[in-house]
């Protein structure tokens, strides 16, 4: 029998970022990995707030992308009822890493997973702006 294999694109996005201080990086493009399995989809932040707030979002098909958790330091933050069981995240400020972690992989986790960061600026939480950067950090396109 042929394993399933859970395809996760990754996209980094700022919301109303400051300048160029204030970015999220996730450096692999795609993870794939088995039904059943865990993945660990790694963040890495630059923000000029003393106390960040990281978002994960996922998305899939053409549908709006669906806020999974936050963070704000370490486990604190808050994580969507529908997301609880499976998806963690811990953020450590002293790294700068954010990493979603997924387990028992379904078939139904292939999405595209943003990593968002969030300035103390604006604390708007509804509405969501993103960049999506290529790997040279040219912007590819925005989505408002």
């Amino acid at each position: 029998m042929t394993p399933l294999f859970i395809s996760v694109l990754l996209a980094a996005m700022c919301l109303e970022c400051r300048a160029q201080k204030d970015n999220v990086l996730q450096a692999k493009g795609e993870e794939t990995a088995a039904a059943g399995g865990t993945v660990t989809l790694d963040c890495l932040y630059n923000s000029s707030s003393t106390a960040p707030s990281l978002f994960w979002y996922k998305q899939d098909g053409n549908n709006s992308p669906k806020f999974i958790l936050s963070r704000v330091s370490g486990d604190d933050g808050n994580t969507a009822a529908e997301f609880k069981e499976r998806f963690s995240s811990t953020l450590d400020s002293s790294i700068r890493s954010v990493p979603l972690k997924i387990q028992k992989l379904q078939l139904s986790d292939s999405a595209v997973y943003y990593c968002a960061l969030q300035p103390t600026v604006t604390g708007n939480t509804k509405t969501l702006y993103k960049n999506l950067w290529s790997k040279d950090n040219r912007i590819l396109h925005n989505i408002h």
